[in-house]
C-alpha cells in the first residue's frame, strides 16, 4: 500500500460541506463565533475558478468558498484551503493572499481566509504574506490548523464530540499506517465503532463513515475482514445503522453491477440501486423522486444518477437534478 492510492482531497471537500459549522467550531473558533448560523450559508463551487480560471486553482478540490452572514448583519465570505500534499510550497502564503484580495475585489465583501495544514512537515507553518516597497506595506495574516499538532493530545481527540475530531484521527492514522495495512484495519474498526459510542445521529454516522472508508483504504482481503467485523458488531450490539453503513461502503461498487445489469437489459435493477443509495444516505425518499427515477429508460442517465446519489449533499438537490433532466433548458 502506498500513499499515492489514498484520495484525501475529495473526502475533505465533502466532509467540510456536510458539517461546515462544526468544522469552523473545531478548527477556527474566532471565525465560528462571528457568523450568524441562524441564517443560511452557501457554498459557491465555481467561485475560485472564476477568480483565477487559467491557474491550478481550478484543480485544487479542497479550496472552498462559502458565503455567510455575520452577527452584525453584514455579508461575508469564508475562504478555506486544506493542504494535504505534504510538501513544502513556497507560494502557499502568496496564493492565500491572492485569493483573498481577488475575492474582496470581486464582491466588495469582507473575506475570512483559513488554512488547514494536513501535511506531514512539522516545521512548515505558513500563516502570513507581506511585502513592502517605497514606504508601502501590504500584508495578510491568516489562521492555520496544523493537524500534526493534534497527535500530541490524542486523549482530547477521543473525548471530543465534535465530528472533526474523528476526521483528524482518521487522517492522522491513515498517514501513520501507510505501510502497515493490518494496523490500519484495526484503527479503521476502532474509529467506526466510536461513531456509535459517541451517540451521533444518522447524518453524522453515515457522513463520518464515508470519510473514514474513503481515506482508510485497505487491500481486498483486509477490506473483506473489515466487512465481516462490521457485521459481527451489528449482531452483538444490535446497531441499526451498521447495515446501512455497509451498504453505503458498497455504493461506489454498485456502479459496476449496474453496468452489467444494463448490458443485460435489467434497467429496473439500476433504478432500484439509485433509490437504495438515496435511502441509505438520507432515510425515506420522497415518492416524487421514486416515480421519476422509475420512468427513466436511458442507461447512461441511470449511471450518472447513481454517481450523483453517492455524493450529492441533500435529497432536495437530487430532486432538483431530476427536474433539470426532465426539463432541460
Amino acid at each position: 500500500m502506498t500513499e499515492q492510492f489514498t484520495d484525501y482531497d475529495s473526502p475533505w471537500k465533502e466532509v467540510i460541506e456536510s458539517f461546515f459549522p462544526r468544522f469552523l467550531e473545531y478548527f477556527f473558533l474566532d471565525a465560528y463565533i462571528v457568523i450568524d448560523w441562524e441564517r443560511d450559508y452557501e457554498f459557491l463551487d465555481t467561485e475560485l475558478q472564476q477568480l483565477e480560471p487559467d491557474a491550478e486553482i481550478g484543480k485544487r478540490l479542497v479550496d472552498k468558498v462559502a458565503k455567510v452572514w455575520l452577527l452584525d448583519g453584514e455579508e461575508a465570505w469564508v475562504l478555506i484551503h486544506v493542504e494535504v500534499q505534504g510538501q513544502y510550497d513556497s507560494k502557499f502564503a502568496e496564493r492565500m493572499y491572492t485569493y483573498n484580495y481577488r475575492l474582496f475585489d470581486r464582491h466588495k465583501k469582507q473575506v475570512i481566509s483559513l488554512a488547514v495544514l494536513a501535511d506531514e512537515s512539522a516545521s512548515w507553518r505558513p500563516s502570513s504574506y507581506n511585502y513592502q516597497l517605497g514606504g508601502c506595506r501590504v500584508s495578510l495574516e491568516f489562521p492555520i490548523a496544523k493537524l500534526l499538532d493534534y497527535e500530541a493530545d490524542w486523549e482530547s481527540l477521543e473525548q471530543s464530540t465534535n465530528p472533526f475530531s474523528i476526521v483528524v484521527m482518521a487522517h492522522l492514522r491513515t498517514k501513520a499506517t501507510n505501510r502497515n495495512p493490518e494496523s490500519r484495519l484495526q484503527w479503521k474498526l476502532s474509529l467506526v465503532r466510536s461513531l456509535f459510542e459517541r451517540g451521533y445521529d444518522r447524518e453524522y454516522i453515515l457522513g463520518l463513515f464515508r470519510f473514514i472508508d474513503w481515506v482508510m483504504v485497505l487491500p481486498e482481503e483486509l477490506a473483506n475482514n473489515f466487512k465481516t467485523e462490521l457485521r459481527s458488531y451489528e449482531e452483538v450490539n444490535r446497531m441499526r445503522y451498521v447495515t446501512s453503513i455497509e451498504r453505503l461502503a458498497k455504493a461506489e461498487g454498485i456502479e459496476e453491477g449496474i453496468e452489467q445489469g444494463i448490458e443485460q437489459g435489467i434497467l429496473q435493477n439500476a433504478r432500484d440501486s439509485v433509490i437504495e443509495v438515496l435511502e441509505t444516505r438520507f432515510g425515506e425518499v420522497p415518492s416524487s423522486i421514486v416515480e421519476v427515477v422509475n420512468q427513466i429508460e436511458e442507461s447512461a442517465v441511470l449511471k450518472m444518477l447513481l454517481k450523483r446519489a453517492i455524493a450529492i449533499p441533500s435529497v432536495a438537490e437530487f430532486e432538483q437534478l431530476l427536474s433539470n433532466i426532465a426539463s432541460p433548458e
